[in-house]
């Protein structure tokens, strides 16, 4: 889904085409968490080797984009389900940011990304298509890791979504 710098809509393209056009289009980062033990635990999972950019660094528990015409609460939830097999979520947007990041010649993000944080203990099954590995991990050693020279095993766009999160928990 396409939009301009407000997030309103503008069109429709194919995930590629926006990658490499570029074309600002919405997408967005979900982050699970679980303050059921004595520290609040985030999610991250290692995105696969495969995928055409990013591969092999570490984000958030999903990332994706909305499909022509889909609500963005609606999109989320979907991926949630089909990369790492969790129902039962109740996101709830917690920030959005504009960014720009080219990876290759002919290749960049260019995206309107809505931040998502949701509570789950659950299991979970990635999807190895889209995912390595996970693993969860204290909220005070990601912020430790952001703060060092493990910032770099991160995607581009992880540390400024995190920065909502990691506010957003600030303040729950």
């Amino acid at each position: 889904m396409l939009v301009d710098e407000l997030d309103r809509e503008t069109g429709s393209a194919e995930k590629l085409e926006a990658h490499r056009v570029p074309l600002l289009h919405r997408a967005f980062s979900v982050f699970l968490y679980d303050d059921s033990g004595e520290e609040t635990r985030i999610l991250l999972q290692q995105r696969a080797f495969g995928k055409y950019h990013s591969g092999g660094l570490w984000a958030n528990a999903c990332c994706s984009h909305p499909r022509a015409g889909e609500p963005l609460e609606t999109a989320v939830v979907r991926r949630l389900e089909e990369e790492l097999g969790v129902t039962g979520c109740s996101p709830e947007e917690v920030g959005s940011f504009l960014y720009f990041h080219p990876f290759a010649e002919d290749l960049c993000e260019f995206e309107y990304d809505h931040v998502f944080v949701c509570r789950y203990a659950g299991e979970v099954r990635p999807d190895p298509e889209e995912i390595a590995q996970v693993e969860w991990v204290t909220e005070k050693r990601l912020r430790e890791e952001l703060k060092g020279p493990e910032r770099g095993r991160f995607a581009f766009w992880f540390p400024i979504a995190a920065s909502y999160v990691l506010s957003w928990l600030e303040r729950s």
